[in-house]
């Protein structure tokens, strides 16, 4: 904890270029991202919530390790695993609020790894990697997403079973649920337009983090 407590000692700000995919998705949803290390945990939410289409309406947390790894006792007893929550959520001896911990401080404790974890329900698991770093300038952007591929799931759909389902449904017309799915889509997503799940609206994604970051 006292490793926690500390931080990592970074000085100067830097660059982090950035790779998020989404755990057990196939074909791989992810996005690539230059982020300042110093951004906040929250700040860090608010970009993944961005790029991956979510709206914020769940609970949500990052811990350094994949959260549903079987743990391995030390000296017999389980160890406390920190997790990082808004401020206001931490009950537990090992939450920690995101406020404090910035995003170089959380990949340093995961040894260059982490995990953010969206909605404990459809538990969207998002495995965040550094790829690399370099010193920020005046010119460096907060947060920029540089790549991608296929937009993120739609809220409450079951997780990935249930996603992959309602995607089987709306591409076959034939589907016995594919009117009742088609007609959710259209109310979760407020548009009646076709529904392209390979689709990234890179600089739409841009201009809404120019906004919130």
């Amino acid at each position: 904890m006292d490793k926690i407590k500390a931080g990592t000692g970074v000085g100067q700000d830097s660059v982090l270029e950035v790779r998020v995919e989404l755990v057990d998705s196939e074909p791989e949803i992810w996005r690539r991202f230059e982020l300042r290390g110093s951004l906040t945990l929250s700040q860090v939410h608010q970009v993944l919530q961005a790029a991956f289409g979510w709206e914020d309406a769940h609970l949500h947390r990052f811990v350094t390790s994949d959260p549903f790894a079987p743990l391995r006792p030390v000296d017999g007893e389980f160890p406390e695993v920190p997790q990082w929550l808004p401020g206001q959520e931490c009950e537990e001896p090992g939450d920690w609020p995101e406020e404090d911990c910035s995003l170089d401080q959380l990949l340093a404790l995961g040894s260059g790894g982490a995990f953010y974890e969206y909605d404990f329900g459809d538990s969207w698991i998002h495995r965040i990697g550094l790829v690399s770093r370099w010193p920020a300038d005046e010119g460096s952007p907060t947060a920029r997403l540089i790549d991608g591929a296929r937009r993120g799931p739609l809220e409450d759909s079951g997780g990935f079973p249930g996603y992959e389902e309602i995607m089987d449904a709306l591409a076959d017309p034939s589907h016995p649920d594919h009117a009742e799915h088609s007609a959710w889509v259209a109310d979760i997503t407020g548009s009646d337009a076709p529904f392209d799940p390979a689709f990234v609206d890179i600089p739409a994604v841009n201009r809404a983090l120019a906004e919130q970051v």
